[in-house]
């Protein structure tokens, strides 16, 4: 097992990345004097896989355990469902002394970790994550909250969890589409800051595409840190943070055009991260090569890279509510060849969607 810490002081928390490590949670959560009375807040599907050892151990570390079980999907990450979270841990007497679990994929970490954010204005919680994009991704950094018919994430808080435990055998009963959306994000790591992590991904594709343990293993503990290195530095998105959003404005478009749940969150960031690196490319800020490598790593895990059809227009119009909107003005996170990136502000975007769209 590995360890690594995200250093934010007194918000400080570990991250234990291993296999087979999901029967340690009660231990875990001891060591970081976590509540005793625990809602374990998944949905059918993980709940069915892993609910039932996680309990085990929760009340063998003496705690008191109730299961809260949501919708599975990206279209159920709403307030309605945050209300039901709510309704539960109001009628199960829940108190400020409680904390709750995450147990599954992005969907679940962002509605409880907002749950927890919010309730009672603010319990302990932490973090289970079940799938590959959860994994590198939502389940670090304190970013939590719910969508907005108009744009994803619209509703939210920063809001950190007191662990973080990743069992990466819990990949192995991903459906393929699932897995290879995160592979996205673990992608985008390489592209923002890590030239030789890029590299590295480019030589294992096979043995990730296998889904190879300890290929598995070293990805999930290399983006982690890189994330985690990212937060420490910035923890609420004021400056440096923002690079972790490459290809996240247009693919967030993607995904609200096309409807929640249709278009997965990874496949979405893979079509804007090509957009990202078109741009960048258009700007003299990566070459050619770059943007063909970039988009040969996607396709060999079969990311799509290519926009659905929707007008410069809609597009426009959707990106124009996105976070990184400043004054009125948007943004883009732009690749600066491979292994870093910035912020920019992009003269006639409008001009330029409309030629990379064509």
């Amino acid at each position: 097992m590995k360890q690594i810490i995200v250093g934010l002081g007194e918000r400080s928390y570990p991250i234990w990345i291993g296999e087979r490590i999901l029967a340690s949670i009660g231990s875990a959560l001891n060591d970081v004097a976590f509540p005793k009375k625990v809602a374990i807040v998944t949905n059918p599907t993980v709940g069915e896989l892993y609910c039932d050892q996680i309990v085990d151990s929760l009340v063998a570390s003496g705690r008191q355990v109730s299961v809260i079980r949501v919708p599975d999907g990206e279209e159920y990450k709403t307030i309605d469902t945050l209300e039901n979270i709510y309704d539960v841990l109001i009628e199960r007497k829940f108190d400020r002394y409680c904390g709750l679990i995450a147990l599954g994929g992005g969907v679940i970490g962002d509605m409880a970790g907002f749950a927890a954010a919010t309730f009672l204005r603010g319990i302990p919680f932490v973090q289970i994550p079940t799938t590959l994009l959860s994994q590198v991704d939502s389940s670090v950094g304190g970013k939590t909250g719910v969508n907005h018919p108009q744009g994803k994430n619209l509703i939210g808080a920063f809001y950190q969890p007191k662990h973080v435990h990743i069992d990466v055998m819990a990949l192995e009963t991903l459906p393929k589409r699932e897995y290879v959306s995160g592979l996205a994000e673990v992608i985008k790591y390489g592209i923002i800051r890590d030239v030789e992590f890029f590299r590295w991904l480019e030589d294992h594709r096979e043995l990730l595409a296998d889904r190879s343990t300890d290929a598995l293993a070293y990805a999930v503990m290399i983006s982690c840190q890189i994330k985690a290195n990212v937060v420490e530095n910035d923890e609420k998105e004021q400056g440096v943070r923002v690079i972790l959003n490459l290809g996240h404005t247009f693919g967030h478009a993607v995904e609200t055009l096309a409807g929640y749940g249709v278009i997965k969150h990874g496949e979405a960031v893979s079509i804007g991260m090509v957009m990202a690196a078109q741009v960048s490319a258009r700007l003299n800020l990566c070459s050619a090569e770059d943007v063909k490598r970039i988009i040969d790593l996607l396709t060999y895990f079969d990311l799509p890279v290519t926009p659905p059809d929707f007008s410069v227009t809609d597009y426009l119009s959707v990106m124009q509510r996105d976070k990184k909107v400043k004054d009125g003005v948007l943004r883009l996170v732009l690749n600066h060849g491979i292994g870093s990136a910035e912020l920019h502000q992009v003269e006639s975007l409008d001009e330029c969607l409309g030629e990379l769209l064509i």
